[in-house]
Protein backbone atom coordinates (compact mmCIF):
# COMPACT_ATOMS: atom_id res chain seq x y z
CA UNK A 1 0.00 0.00 0.00
CA UNK A 2 2.82 2.42 0.91
CA UNK A 3 4.52 1.70 -2.41
CA UNK A 4 1.29 2.45 -4.26
CA UNK A 5 0.86 5.77 -2.44
CA UNK A 6 4.48 6.68 -3.11
CA UNK A 7 3.98 5.96 -6.79
CA UNK A 8 0.88 8.15 -6.87
CA UNK A 9 2.64 11.03 -5.16
CA UNK A 10 5.75 10.73 -7.31
CA UNK A 11 3.63 10.66 -10.46
CA UNK A 12 1.74 13.81 -9.56
CA UNK A 13 4.91 15.70 -8.65
CA UNK A 14 6.75 14.56 -11.78
CA UNK A 15 3.87 15.52 -14.07
CA UNK A 16 3.13 18.75 -12.24
CA UNK A 17 4.55 21.05 -14.92
CA UNK A 18 2.76 19.50 -17.88
CA UNK A 19 -0.62 18.14 -16.86
CA UNK A 20 -3.68 18.50 -14.71
CA UNK A 21 -3.69 17.14 -11.17
CA UNK A 22 -6.89 15.24 -10.39
CA UNK A 23 -7.90 14.54 -6.81
CA UNK A 24 -10.65 11.93 -6.45
CA UNK A 25 -12.46 11.51 -3.13
CA UNK A 26 -15.34 9.34 -1.97
CA UNK A 27 -17.19 8.66 1.26
CA UNK A 28 -20.33 6.91 2.43
CA UNK A 29 -23.52 8.98 2.22
CA UNK A 30 -27.20 8.18 2.25
CA UNK A 31 -28.18 11.73 1.26
CA UNK A 32 -30.81 12.19 -1.42
CA UNK A 33 -31.31 14.76 -4.16
CA UNK A 34 -30.51 18.39 -3.30
CA UNK A 35 -32.19 21.64 -4.34
CA UNK A 36 -29.14 23.63 -5.47
CA UNK A 37 -25.51 23.39 -6.53
CA UNK A 38 -24.47 24.92 -3.21
CA UNK A 39 -26.45 22.28 -1.33
CA UNK A 40 -24.71 19.48 -3.23
CA UNK A 41 -21.30 20.96 -2.44
CA UNK A 42 -22.20 21.33 1.23
CA UNK A 43 -23.57 17.80 1.62
CA UNK A 44 -20.70 16.15 -0.24
CA UNK A 45 -18.07 18.22 1.59
CA UNK A 46 -19.66 17.18 4.86
CA UNK A 47 -19.55 13.53 3.86
CA UNK A 48 -15.80 13.79 3.26
CA UNK A 49 -15.34 14.28 7.01
CA UNK A 50 -16.68 10.76 7.61
CA UNK A 51 -14.35 7.91 8.59
CA UNK A 52 -15.17 6.21 5.28
CA UNK A 53 -13.42 9.00 3.34
CA UNK A 54 -10.83 7.94 0.76
CA UNK A 55 -8.69 10.10 -1.52
CA UNK A 56 -6.16 9.57 -4.29
CA UNK A 57 -4.65 11.28 -7.32
CA UNK A 58 -5.74 9.99 -10.74
CA UNK A 59 -3.60 9.71 -13.86
CA UNK A 60 -6.68 9.78 -16.13
CA UNK A 61 -10.28 10.80 -15.50
CA UNK A 62 -11.92 7.92 -17.35
CA UNK A 63 -13.79 4.88 -16.05
CA UNK A 64 -13.54 6.30 -12.54
CA UNK A 65 -15.74 4.97 -9.73
CA UNK A 66 -15.54 4.19 -6.03
CA UNK A 67 -15.27 0.48 -6.74
CA UNK A 68 -12.78 0.72 -9.62
CA UNK A 69 -10.42 3.06 -7.77
CA UNK A 70 -10.75 1.99 -4.14
CA UNK A 71 -12.50 -1.39 -4.36
CA UNK A 72 -15.26 0.21 -2.33
CA UNK A 73 -19.02 -0.02 -2.16
CA UNK A 74 -21.22 0.52 -5.21
CA UNK A 75 -24.05 2.05 -3.20
CA UNK A 76 -24.60 5.11 -0.98
CA UNK A 77 -21.54 7.00 -2.21
CA UNK A 78 -20.64 10.70 -2.20
CA UNK A 79 -18.10 11.80 -4.81
CA UNK A 80 -15.82 14.82 -5.04
CA UNK A 81 -13.41 15.29 -7.94
CA UNK A 82 -11.09 18.30 -8.02
CA UNK A 83 -9.16 19.04 -11.21
CA UNK A 84 -6.43 21.66 -10.88
CA UNK A 85 -5.09 22.91 -14.20
CA UNK A 86 -3.46 25.89 -15.86
CA UNK A 87 -4.16 27.47 -19.24
CA UNK A 88 -1.52 28.99 -21.50
CA UNK A 89 -2.14 32.08 -23.62
CA UNK A 90 -2.43 29.85 -26.69
CA UNK A 91 -5.28 27.81 -25.19
CA UNK A 92 -7.21 30.66 -23.58
CA UNK A 93 -10.61 31.35 -25.11
CA UNK A 94 -13.94 29.59 -25.41
CA UNK A 95 -13.92 26.06 -24.03
CA UNK A 96 -16.37 23.20 -23.88
CA UNK A 97 -16.55 21.09 -20.73
CA UNK A 98 -18.38 17.83 -20.13
CA UNK A 99 -18.60 15.11 -17.50
CA UNK A 100 -20.25 11.73 -17.86
CA UNK A 101 -21.39 10.64 -14.41
CA UNK A 102 -23.40 8.10 -12.43
CA UNK A 103 -25.12 10.26 -9.83
CA UNK A 104 -28.38 8.57 -8.90
CA UNK A 105 -29.28 11.48 -6.61
CA UNK A 106 -27.83 14.18 -8.84
CA UNK A 107 -24.82 16.42 -8.53
CA UNK A 108 -23.18 19.72 -9.43
CA UNK A 109 -20.14 21.10 -11.23
CA UNK A 110 -18.11 24.22 -10.43
CA UNK A 111 -15.43 26.19 -12.26
CA UNK A 112 -13.22 28.35 -10.06
CA UNK A 113 -15.78 28.18 -7.28
CA UNK A 114 -18.71 29.29 -9.43
CA UNK A 115 -21.47 26.80 -10.19
CA UNK A 116 -21.79 25.94 -13.87
CA UNK A 117 -24.91 23.92 -13.11
CA UNK A 118 -26.53 21.12 -11.16
CA UNK A 119 -29.08 18.36 -11.71
CA UNK A 120 -31.18 16.72 -9.03
CA UNK A 121 -32.38 13.92 -11.30
CA UNK A 122 -31.01 10.39 -11.67
CA UNK A 123 -27.96 10.81 -13.92
CA UNK A 124 -26.29 7.90 -15.72
CA UNK A 125 -24.42 8.68 -18.92
CA UNK A 126 -23.75 5.03 -19.81
CA UNK A 127 -20.69 5.87 -21.90
CA UNK A 128 -22.50 8.30 -24.20
CA UNK A 129 -23.06 12.05 -24.24
CA UNK A 130 -26.03 11.79 -26.61
CA UNK A 131 -28.60 12.48 -23.88
CA UNK A 132 -27.75 15.88 -22.40
CA UNK A 133 -29.99 15.14 -19.40
CA UNK A 134 -27.71 12.31 -18.27
CA UNK A 135 -24.45 14.26 -18.13
CA UNK A 136 -22.99 17.71 -17.56
CA UNK A 137 -22.27 19.55 -20.82
CA UNK A 138 -21.27 23.19 -21.25
CA UNK A 139 -20.10 25.12 -24.32
CA UNK A 140 -18.67 28.60 -24.93
CA UNK A 141 -17.18 28.76 -21.45
CA UNK A 142 -14.73 31.67 -21.34
CA UNK A 143 -11.46 30.55 -19.77
CA UNK A 144 -8.56 32.98 -19.49
CA UNK A 145 -4.87 32.18 -19.26
CA UNK A 146 -3.84 31.28 -15.73
CA UNK A 147 -4.79 28.83 -12.99
CA UNK A 148 -8.20 27.19 -12.78
CA UNK A 149 -10.06 24.52 -10.86
CA UNK A 150 -12.94 22.28 -11.92
CA UNK A 151 -14.86 20.55 -9.14
CA UNK A 152 -17.48 17.83 -9.65
CA UNK A 153 -19.63 16.57 -6.77
CA UNK A 154 -22.44 14.05 -6.69
CA UNK A 155 -24.43 11.45 -4.79
CA UNK A 156 -25.15 7.86 -5.77
CA UNK A 157 -27.60 5.33 -4.37
CA UNK A 158 -26.63 2.51 -6.73
CA UNK A 159 -24.61 1.35 -8.71
CA UNK A 160 -21.35 3.35 -8.98
CA UNK A 161 -20.77 3.33 -12.73
CA UNK A 162 -17.58 4.58 -14.37
CA UNK A 163 -17.30 8.34 -14.92
CA UNK A 164 -15.33 10.66 -17.18
CA UNK A 165 -14.43 14.36 -17.50
CA UNK A 166 -13.29 16.07 -20.71
CA UNK A 167 -12.52 19.48 -22.19
CA UNK A 168 -12.22 21.00 -25.66
CA UNK A 169 -10.34 24.21 -26.39
CA UNK A 170 -11.48 26.72 -29.00
CA UNK A 171 -13.44 24.26 -31.12
CA UNK A 172 -10.88 21.46 -31.02
CA UNK A 173 -11.68 17.81 -30.28
CA UNK A 174 -12.48 16.72 -26.74
CA UNK A 175 -9.65 15.46 -24.55
CA UNK A 176 -9.89 13.60 -21.27
CA UNK A 177 -8.35 15.33 -18.25
CA UNK A 178 -5.22 13.47 -17.24
CA UNK A 179 -1.45 13.16 -17.24
CA UNK A 180 -1.13 13.75 -20.97
CA UNK A 181 -3.76 16.43 -21.50
CA UNK A 182 -1.22 19.12 -22.42
CA UNK A 183 -2.46 21.63 -19.86
CA UNK A 184 -0.16 23.63 -17.64
CA UNK A 185 -0.20 22.56 -14.01
CA UNK A 186 -1.43 25.00 -11.40
CA UNK A 187 -0.55 24.59 -7.73
CA UNK A 188 -3.05 22.07 -6.27
CA UNK A 189 -5.26 22.69 -3.26
CA UNK A 190 -3.58 22.35 0.16
CA UNK A 191 -5.52 19.12 0.74
CA UNK A 192 -4.00 17.51 -2.33
CA UNK A 193 -0.51 18.66 -1.33
CA UNK A 194 -1.06 17.21 2.15
CA UNK A 195 -2.11 13.92 0.58
CA UNK A 196 1.04 13.78 -1.53
CA UNK A 197 3.40 14.95 1.21
CA UNK A 198 1.79 12.66 3.76
CA UNK A 199 2.14 9.68 1.47
CA UNK A 200 5.83 10.37 0.92
CA UNK A 201 6.48 11.14 4.59
CA UNK A 202 4.76 8.03 5.87
CA UNK A 203 6.65 5.87 3.43
CA UNK A 204 10.00 7.38 4.39
CA UNK A 205 9.32 6.99 8.12
CA UNK A 206 8.34 3.36 7.63
CA UNK A 207 11.55 2.68 5.71
CA UNK A 208 13.71 4.23 8.43
CA UNK A 209 12.05 2.19 11.19
CA UNK A 210 12.70 -1.05 9.35
CA UNK A 211 16.44 -0.44 9.11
Amino acid sequence: MKRRLLAIASFAIACGAQASVISFETATSGAGAQASAAAYLSVVSGAMADASHQQTVLSLYDGVSNHSVFGGSVSNVAYMSTIDFGVSDALAGLWSLRAGVDFGHGGAIFLDGVALGYKSTDMWWGGSYADVNQSFQFSNVSIAAGSHQLKIVGLEGCCDGGTQAQFATNGRSFQTFGANDGLVQRVPEPGTLVLLAGSLGAFGLSRRRKR
